[in-house]
C-alpha cells in the first residue's frame, strides 16, 4: 500500500500511536506520539483497525526526545524510549484510572506514577541462538518478532547483569549442550547473579567442568539446567549458597524464581501495599495473602499481623516456609493450587483484610468469593490493567469502593503496567444514600 499523512490522536495501550483512515478506522503506528503529523504505510489487520509503518516524522511532539539506547527501536525489550519522562508518567497514571474507570470506578483517586530508574532491573530472560559459524545471539526478541536482538548493552538492566553478556556468549560457544536454542534466565541475588540455563542438549561432564570455570570466574555462585520446554531443573553446578533478603529476611530462592523486576518496583509495591491495609490492626489480627510467591509482600506484612500465605508453586512455597520458620513464624505458608482451588468465602471469615498479587491473567475463579466474603478491605497488586478491569468490575456490582490506587513503572521504557489498588466495602448509609 502507499504511505498516506496522518495526525496521531492518542496513544494506544499498547504503545502505538493511533490515527484514523479515509474511513475512520483506526491505525496504529509504532514509535509515535499523540499530535504528531507523520507519513506511514498501512499494513495487515490488528483487531478492528490496521498496523502501519511510521516511514517519517513530518511534525514531531515536543514530548519527543532521543532514544538514549542503541538497540531502540529494534529490541522488543523497550517500546517508549522516545517518550519525555513527564508525560510518560503521566500516560501510565491515566492507564490506571481508566481501568479502573471501565471497571466503574470513575473517581478512583490515583497517585502519581512511582517510576523505576535506568540501570536496576535485576531479573532478565535472555533468548539464545547459535548461528552456522558456531557465534552465539544473546539478547531480547525484536519487537513484533521472534527474531533475537544481539544486545551489546541494556540500559534498563542492572550492570552487573550486563556485564554477564560476552562471558556468557564465550561459554556458550564452547557448550555441546547448547546446540540451537535456549534461553538464560538471570536473577540478581544478595549473593549474586543467579543462572538458569534452559538448552536443546543434556550437559556432560566436560560441560558441566566448564560450567563450573565459569560461575567461579564470574563470581555466580549457583547454575541451574533445565530443558526448554520447561519441566524440573538441575543445579550443574554451585559454588556457595543463594540468598535474597524479602522484607528484611533471608529468602534461598529455587533457579529462575520470580522475583519483583527492580528493588525500587519492589519498595514502592510494598509501600502502597502496607498503605492501603486496615489502619487499626494487633498483634492477633489475621490476613489473608494469596499468590504469596517467596514471600515478597509476606514478611512485610507480618510486620503488621499474622499472615496466611498461599501459593501453588511447590517450589517456592518450600523456600518461603523454610524462611518463615527462621523468622519467627508470622507467616504460614499453605500451598494451594489458587487457579484449580480458588479459597470459598467462608474461609475468608476472620481476616481482617486480604491481599493478592495474582498472575498476568488475573484471578477470575476467585472474585466471586472475595465479592461476597466477610472482608472489609481487598489490596489488589496488579500487572494487567484488562484482567484488573475485569477484576475489579465484580466488586464495584457489590458494593466496594476505591480506597486508594497508585500505579507502578517497574519495567522502564514498556508498556506494561503495575498497580496496587486497595478496595474497601461501602458504608450501608452511603449505599443507602
Amino acid at each position: 500500500m502507499n504511505a498516506v499523512s496522518l495526525t496521531i490522536e492518542s496513544l494506544g495501550a499498547g504503545g502505538d500511536g493511533i490515527a484514523r483512515d479515509a474511513e475512520g478506522r483506526p491505525l496504529f503506528v509504532p514509535g509515535t506520539l499523540p499530535g504528531e503529523a507523520v507519513r506511514a504505510t498501512p499494513g495487515g489487520r490488528r483487531g478492528e483497525g490496521s498496523l502501519a509503518t511510521l516511514d517519517e516524522v513530518l511534525a514531531p511532539s515536543p514530548d519527543r526526545v532521543a532514544p538514549p539506547c542503541p538497540h531502540f527501536p529494534a529490541c522488543g525489550g523497550c517500546a517508549m524510549q522516545h517518550f519525555a519522562a513527564a508525560p510518560y508518567a503521566a500516560w501510565k497514571r491515566a492507564r490506571l484510572g481508566e481501568a479502573l474507570a471501565r471497571a466503574g470506578f470513575e473517581d478512583a483517586p490515583v497517585a502519581e506514577t512511582r517510576v523505576t530508574p535506568p540501570a536496576t532491573r535485576r531479573r532478565a530472560d535472555l533468548a539464545l541462538r547459535r548461528r552456522a559459524d558456531g557465534s552465539v545471539v544473546l539478547g531480547f526478541h525484536e519487537a513484533g518478532g521472534a527474531a533475537v536482538v544481539d544486545l551489546a548493552t541494556c540500559l534498563v538492566l542492572d550492570p552487573a547483569l550486563v556485564a554477564l553478556f560476552e562471558p556468557l556468549r564465550a561459554l556458550l560457544r564452547g557448550l555441546q549442550a547448547f546446540r540451537r536454542e535456549g534461553s538464560a534466565v538471570l536473577n540478581l541475588l544478595d549473593t549474586g547473579p543467579d543462572l538458569l540455563l534452559r538448552l536443546d542438549g543434556t550437559p556432560g561432564t566436560a560441560d558441566r567442568a566448564s560450567l563450573a570455570a565459569f560461575a567461579g570466574a564470574q563470581g555466580v555462585p549457583r547454575i541451574a539446567g533445565a530443558s526448554p520446554k520447561g519441566g524440573a531443573t538441575e543445579t550443574l553446578a554451585q559454588l556457595g549458597p543463594v540468598s535474597i533478603a524479602l522484607g528484611g529476611v533471608p529468602v534461598a530462592p529455587p533457579p529462575g524464581a520470580f522475583l519483583q523486576a527492580t528493588p525500587q518496583g519492589e519498595t514502592a509495591i510494598v509501600e502502597a501495599v502496607l498503605n492501603g491495609l486496615p489502619k487499626k490492626l494487633t498483634a492477633k489480627t489475621r490476613i489473608a495473602e494469596l499468590h504469596a510467591g517467596l514471600g515478597t509482600l509476606s514478611f512485610p506484612l507480618a510486620t503488621r499481623a499474622r499472615v496466611t500465605a498461599y501459593e501453588g508453586s511447590a517450589d517456592a512455597v518450600a523456600a518461603l516456609d523454610a524462611a518463615a520458620r527462621k523468622a519467627g513464624g508470622r507467616v504460614a505458608a499453605v500451598r494451594r493450587d489458587l487457579a484449580r482451588q480458588p479459597l470459598m468465602a467462608r474461609e475468608l471469615d476472620g481476616f481482617a483484610a486480604l491481599v493478592l498479587d495474582p498472575p498476568y491473567a488475573g484471578a477470575a475463579d476467585q472474585m466471586p468469593a472475595l465479592a461476597r466474603s466477610s472482608l472489609q478491605r481487598i489490596v489488589y497488586v496488579s500487572c494487567n490493567p484488562a484482567a484488573l478491569t475485569r477484576d475489579a468490575r465484580l466488586l464495584h456490582a457489590t458494593g466496594w469502593r476505591v480506597a486508594q490506587a497508585t500505579p507502578i513503572d517497574q519495567f522502564l521504557w514498556s508498556t506494561q503496567l503495575e498497580a496496587v489498588v486497595a478496595f474497601e466495602r461501602e458504608r450501608r448509609e452511603a449505599r443507602a444514600s
